[in-house]
């Protein structure tokens, strides 16, 4: 690895080289794998499904190929550089065309970056997939502290606000000024942080999982004035639409049905950290049950995701040991509490792109909410896709973000 400048600003190429004894560390304890008996959970509704897990873990430990997927990860711009003392890990893939624009993605959690592997080849270097050159990005990915390859973590308050602050050193050191952005999840926590804080910054960004930021606080000075919200700092049932009013019973659902992992890792990341880290059948259920559930996956996992790159996510988080962290960041969002940077409206004062998918497993927000929050000049309501855009219908994430970048560049 090289130094490409000197000092604590230091960017490094970096590749994945994981340890044969890593490896086999891995097998061994997958094939000593304990399981459950499992019952009554054919459809899943009391999690993740045992004999799935039985079959995967086999396919893990006997035919899954973790050097080809180690190989095809090298095959990206990979770097770590240290900001503020932390170890980030990033991409950076430069654009093919007339004239690149920097644009930021982000990944969420359960995620790695490797999961929006499906978008930046078209993003970059669009006549390669299809596309117009003169939509070509410089894309810069930065894994998220605590997450992947920017580890070890070992420092408190690293929320999605402060890891923004961080992305935009970052984007300084690569000498981007101003850019665009796009994310879902943390992700889409970031873009409208900001576009909020650094719109001075932010060309455009484009959300596809609109949430209010301080939903999670107990201070909620982004609320919109004159709009009423319930006690869970949502909206009130009369600020959604005729026909948004599904979108009710769908908040509801997800809120009694799928965010009990977010209330442990609210509270007690570590408890759970200490069992998983020490089981990969343990990371592959707590990571993996998300993917079937929260895509537009019709109860088929498979459907989206092959056995590989189920794998290969487990195997990230496994190898990096960073299930403990990456669980930290929503504790964190608690103890950390995001505040806002200015009193104006909208709160996001960038140009901004918003999309739904109805796979989503967010709560969904009205329309009439999202105009107000932020500078919207896009708003698209897609008929498939969920939680996981960029993995799951990459051809609507890379439109969306090609044509409405395009109106700014």
């Amino acid at each position: 690895m090289g130094a490409a400048t000197a000092g604590h600003r230091a960017v490094h190429e970096f590749r994945i080289e994981v340890p044969d004894a890593d490896l086999r560390d891995l097998r061994a304890r997958l094939l000593r794998s304990r399981l459950p008996d499992d019952f009554a959970n054919e459809d899943w509704n009391q999690g993740f499904n045992t004999d799935y897990l039985r079959e995967l873990v086999a396919y893990w430990a006997d035919e899954y190929d973790w050097r080809e997927q180690e190989r095809r990860m090298n095959e990206l711009p990979q770097f770590r550089t240290e900001i503020d003392g932390l170890p980030i890990h990033y991409v950076h893939v430069r654009g093919v065309g007339p004239a690149p624009q920097p644009l930021l993605l982000h990944h969420g959690w359960p995620e790695t970056f490797w999961d929006l592997a499906k978008v930046i080849g078209p993003l970059s270097d669009p006549a390669a997939h299809g596309g117009d050159p003169a939509d070509a990005f410089d894309v810069v990915l930065m894994s998220l502290p605590g997450h992947a390859w920017s580890s070890p973590l070992r420092r408190e308050g690293l929320n999605f606000w402060s890891a923004a602050d961080l992305e935009v050193v970052l984007m300084e050191r690569l000498g981007y000024d101003r850019f665009f952005t796009a994310g879902g999840d943390w992700g889409a926590c970031a873009v409208e942080y900001l576009g909020h804080a650094y719109a001075d910054r932010v060309r455009g960004l484009y959300c596809h999982m609109p949430v209010q930021l301080s939903q999670d606080d107990d201070f909620h000075g982004d609320a919109i004035p004159g709009m009423p919200y319930g006690p869970d700092a949502m909206p009130a049932p009369e600020v959604f639409a005729a026909d948004e009013k599904h979108w009710l019973l769908h908040n509801e659902r997800i809120m009694n049905e799928e965010y009990g992992y977010a209330w442990m890792h609210f509270t007690k990341p570590q408890t759970v950290a200490n069992a998983l880290n020490d089981s990969p059948a343990g990371i592959a259920s707590w990571l993996l049950e998300k993917r079937r559930s929260w895509a537009q996956t019709g109860g088929d996992i498979e459907s989206v995701w092959s056995k590989d790159d189920l794998c290969t996510t487990a195997s990230i988080y496994w190898f990096t040991q960073t299930i403990g962290t990456s669980m930290r960041f929503y504790r964190e969002q608690l103890r950390n509490a995001w505040r806002p940077s200015h009193g104006r409206f909208p709160v996001v004062e960038a140009p901004s792109a918003v999309a739904v998918y109805p796979g989503e497993i967010a709560p969904y927000m009205p329309r009439a909410w999202t105009e107000k929050y932020f500078n919207l000049q896009s708003y698209r309501e897609h008929d498939r896709g969920g939680h996981f855009a960029a993995a799951e219908v990459p051809d609507l994430f890379i439109g969306d973000v090609r044509e409405f970048f395009r109106t700014l560049r």
